[in-house]
């Protein structure tokens, strides 16, 4: 597990460097490890261009159910913008 915290410390640390969000927030099933909540902020400084690090890292509000709520819809709207791409067949 500490192999994992350091690496999505890294990774949230790149997305920092980069875009100097607000917030980050987790969702999925990642979201549900309290300890990552603990572990990667503490991780952070060493990889963030500054000198402290105030980017706090939340849990989605609705977590899994989002996603799993999301993916229908997403594979519906994918699927009606192929259909208009069709030619009409008469």
């Amino acid at each position: 597990m500490i192999r994992y915290e350091d690496r999505m410390a890294r990774g949230l640390a790149s997305v920092i460097n980069l875009l100097d969000p607000d917030v980050i927030v987790m969702g999925g099933g990642v979201s549900n490890i309290a300890r990552l909540y603990r572990e990667v902020p503490l991780r952070l400084g060493q990889y963030v261009f500054s000198d402290t690090v105030s980017t706090p890292i939340v849990p989605a509000a609705t977590a899994i159910q989002a996603a799993c709520a999301g993916r229908p819809g997403l594979a519906t709207a994918s699927l009606n913008t192929h259909r208009r791409n069709e030619p009409e067949l008469e």
